[in-house]
């Protein structure tokens, strides 16, 4: 077969399987489809399928294969950082910036200080910093990847649960910008290249004079051309971030967040977000799965302590959230079981954190090893969401 005809053969496979597990699993009740697709990424991987079929594996995952998946990957992962980055609504968290900042703050530094302490003692073992990580940088990449709230799977669970553009579901969302723009910072933070300070500092002020002018630009223009703009606006940020040394991801958040989210129709937005987990993001996936590594750079205790690490740090994320929630709460006055829902809301890490840590393997800062431990612990954190919120949601109601 030619390399389309096995490439085919390959996107067929990553957009079937997970569709038939969700449909004829009915697991929407606990796991929606794009949770499904990120656990068949990982099946689809090496790890897993590759190791109990690994001549089937190599012919359809060959290289020529996965060059173009992965180039499917990245452009698509691009786009849906840079369609998160347009959600943002930076204006209605500084009307309520009391309430946001006390809210959005305690459910981002309490669990990120958990998720700091877990990787600690993590890090007391070896196999967990990269080649060119070092100790302060894996431990604020894992505290933050335990405090990240994922805002677009949050607005795809709030549409499940009936509460996406109500006044919860808009609390929720100014919460869930906040971490979105203390992720990126962070990951900016952590991604500091000395060697290269000066082509960020020369990035980061040359995007600051040109994102005030397209927007000037966006504003006098139709929306049809808005969105054909938007895709080079965001091609060419994307390269000059990662030019600079601070990754192309940071470079898409950049170029949604800098442009008013209102210059494009809400249905379009919504639009855009549905056709990327259905028909692109599965690629994302696949390629995330392909990294997994299961525990072979550890020595002896192998997968188990990648299993025990993901424990470890799910403990700490959903412990960290609630008990940061309930502060809010406890400060703010909310009714009882509030903070319940909104901690067990916010607990949504799937795709941002997953990205997030697709950076730091990407720089070597952390293992591949690592990188699996936090993959498991976003699943099932994000799949713990919906059971866990639903009955609570329903007795706040009643009350």
């Amino acid at each position: 077969m030619g390399t389309s005809e096995i490439f085919l053969i390959a996107l067929t496979i990553i957009l079937a399987v997970p569709y038939a597990v969700w449909r004829l699993a009915r697991t929407d009740r606990w796991a929606p489809l794009v949770v499904v697709q990120i656990i068949g990424g990982i099946l689809l991987g090496p790890g897993v399928l590759g190791a109990q079929f690994p001549g089937a594996y190599a012919f359809v995952f060959n290289p020529q294969v996965l060059g173009a998946l992965n180039g499917i990957a990245w452009w698509a992962v691009m786009l849906f950082v840079f369609a998160a980055g347009l959600e943002l609504d930076l204006g209605d968290a500084w009307e309520n910036r009391s309430e946001t900042l006390i809210t959005a703050g305690s459910a981002l530094l309490v669990p990120l200080a958990c998720g700091a302490a877990a990787a600690s003692l993590l890090l007391r073992t070896q196999g967990w910093i990269g080649p060119a990580g070092n100790y302060v940088q894996v431990v604020a990449g894992i505290g933050m990847a335990c405090a990240v709230t994922a805002l677009p799977i949050l607005v795809l669970l709030m549409e499940k649960l009936g509460i996406f553009r109500k006044p919860l579901g808009d609390r929720l969302l100014r919460y869930a910008s906040f971490d979105d723009v203390a992720i990126w910072a962070v990951l900016a933070l952590i991604l500091v290249d000395w060697h290269r300070v000066g082509r960020q500092g020369l990035f980061l002020a040359g995007f600051a004079g040109t994102a005030w002018i397209m927007r000037q630009v966006f504003a006098r223009l139709p929306e049809n051309d808005r969105w054909a703009l938007a895709m080079i606006w965001l091609a060419a940020v994307g390269f000059a971030a990662d030019w600079s040394g601070l990754h192309f991801m940071v470079g898409a958040f950049l170029a949604g967040a800098m442009l008013d989210g209102r210059s494009f129709s809400l249905e379009r937005r919504d639009a855009l977000r549905e056709i990327l987990l259905l028909a692109l993001m599965p690629v994302f996936f696949l390629s995330t799965g392909l990294r997994t590594q299961w525990g072979a750079g550890l020595g002896g205790t192998g997968a188990l302590a990648v299993f025990g690490a993901a424990a470890l740090l799910l403990v700490a994320s959903v412990t960290g959230k609630l008990m940061g929630a309930h502060l809010a709460g406890r400060l703010l006055g909310w009714a009882p079981g509030e903070a319940s829902v909104i901690g067990w809301m916010l607990q949504t890490k799937a795709l941002i954190m997953i990205i997030f840590v697709n950076v730091l393997l990407d720089r070597q800062i952390i293992t591949a090893e690592t990188f699996t431990a936090l993959l498991l612990m976003a699943v099932a954190s994000t799949a713990l969401t919906v059971p866990m919120t639903r009955p609570r949601l329903a007795r706040l109601a009643a009350g």
